[in-house]
């Protein structure tokens, strides 16, 4: 089966780095309009120059804080302005893992849950009303765990991206437009390598991983391409898990 992007365009969070840059850079090599957003846009200008390289589209950015509030609306009205156009695919995958104590100031459990739920929250809404006047569009979040291993902000951020997605999936269906999270395993990034500080220590480390090794960027991308295609017009609020098998529920 060949997937069908054809004249669509999107908006990629986190787009200079793991997760974000690969789901940019499928989209492109595609045939997708993307604008990459981050703070470190020159990463999503080489990225561009990969792109083209590989026979795709050139990435445009656009640079975007999470942590500054009322960004969201910002953002969409500049990504669309450079698409010429309304945005039909968002990919939010921008954020990361945040630990947090019991004695950490309330300052710092907003913050996380402003990174990890209120900014994408924002942004979808800001990009729905076109894709619902379009009767297209295709939302994919990239969250994580809702099974708390320790204490983090990250987890209940990433729990509300859950429930939210699959309300708002219920408002729009009618509309042509589709919602999806997906949680990721143990992907290679910059935040996991971080504790590896040797080749030796990452194969220590996946030797209690089902598949005996961490996952690859690319390989969550796939399912990005997959879920952002024409061909996955029923498939919508869902919670799709990319892990290898890493968690051991069935259910």
């Amino acid at each position: 089966m060949q997937l069908t992007h054809n004249g669509r365009t999107a908006l990629v969070t986190g787009a200079s780095r793991g997760i974000g840059r690969a789901s940019a850079l499928a989209l492109a090599c595609a045939g997708v309009q993307v604008i990459g957003a981050a703070r470190r846009t020159a990463l999503i200008d080489e990225l561009s120059e990969e792109a083209l390289a590989g026979g795709g589209r050139a990435i445009l950015s656009v640079p975007f804080d999470m942590q500054e509030r009322g960004t969201g609306a910002a953002l969409a009205k500049e990504a669309a302005r450079l698409a010429g156009g309304v945005i039909d695919i968002l990919v939010n995958a921008a954020g990361g893992s945040r630990p947090l104590t019991l004695d950490d100031a309330a300052a710092e459990w907003e913050d996380a849950m402003r990174v990890g739920f209120f900014a994408p929250r924002e942004l979808t809404h800001a990009v729905l009303p076109g894709m619902r006047k379009n009767r297209w569009g295709r939302v994919i979040t990239i969250t994580g765990t809702s099974e708390p291993q320790f204490l983090s902000a990250s987890t209940p951020a990433k729990a509300a991206l859950h429930v939210w997605s699959k309300g708002v999936s219920l408002e729009v269906a009618r509309d042509g437009v589709t919602l999806n999270c997906i949680q990721p395993g143990r992907i290679r990034s910059e935040q996991l390598m971080r504790k590896f500080p040797t080749p030796e220590h990452e194969r220590d480390y996946a030797k209690g991983l089902p598949m005996g090794r961490v996952g690859e960027a690319e390989e969550l991308a796939a399912a990005v391409l997959f879920l952002a295609s024409a061909e996955a017009s029923y498939i919508s609020g869902t919670v799709l898990p990319v892990d290898g098998s890493f968690r051991r529920f069935a259910f």
